[in-house]
This record gives C-alpha cells, structure tokens and sequence, in this order.
C-alpha cells in the first residue's frame, strides 16, 4: 500500500476511534478531492489528511495552503448539491509525520472556513 493510502486508512481508522462515522473515503469530482468524509453527531467533516516525514517547508499543516483550501472549498459544495438539507460542516486536518501515525497524530477540527 502506497504511503498516501496508508495514510488515509490511518487517519479514518483515528477518527472512527474517536467517535466519527465514516460516509466516504476519495471523494472525487472535477474540482478535486475529499480524503475521507465524516460524519460527527450532527456535523458532516471534510477531512484532509497530510503526510508529512519533514518540516523543512513548514510540516503538514502549511501544505493546505489558500490555493488547496479553495479546491476542498469547491470539492465539499459539490458533494453537498446532493445533500438536502445541508448540515452544519467544517474542515478538519489530519496531520501525520509518519503513515502509521506511529509518532502521532495531530487533530484540528475547523482547520479553515467555508
């Protein structure tokens, strides 16, 4: 399995753990893509997961920079036109340094806003 991939089942795999329902990993459309899709008490989750070994560029956290913010932005209201109603949502990050999430994962709810 690909590093990414390990990744992604590593973070769906924390957050199940930690109460969230798994709707869809690889969501895909002409905007680009939703690593996993969550579903928390009432609240729909568009998570991002970043895999990150070194900081040398700021770590995993400054990878979702503006531009790849507007493109889950774009991705999340396309998923959601087939969704009525819509739910309360926020974008969450999935940091991991490692693709076991071995050396830990770092969890932040409301990364960035709508």
């Amino acid at each position: 399995m690909k590093a990414g991939a390990q990744a992604e089942q590593t973070a769906a795999q924390y957050l199940q753990r930690h109460g969230l329902q798994l709707l869809q990993s690889n969501y895909r459309c002409r905007f680009g893509e939703i690593d996993l899709i969550l579903k928390d008490r009432d609240t729909l989750v568009f998570a991002e997961v970043r895999l990150r070994s070194r900081s040398e560029f700021g770590g995993a956290a400054a990878s979702i920079d503006a531009r790849k913010q507007h493109k889950l932005i774009l991705a999340a209201q396309h998923y959601l036109s087939s969704v009525s109603p819509v739910p309360p949502c926020r974008f969450d990050a999935i940091l991991l340094s490692s693709a076991e999430g071995g050396e830990g994962i770092e969890w932040l709810k409301n990364a960035f806003q709508l």
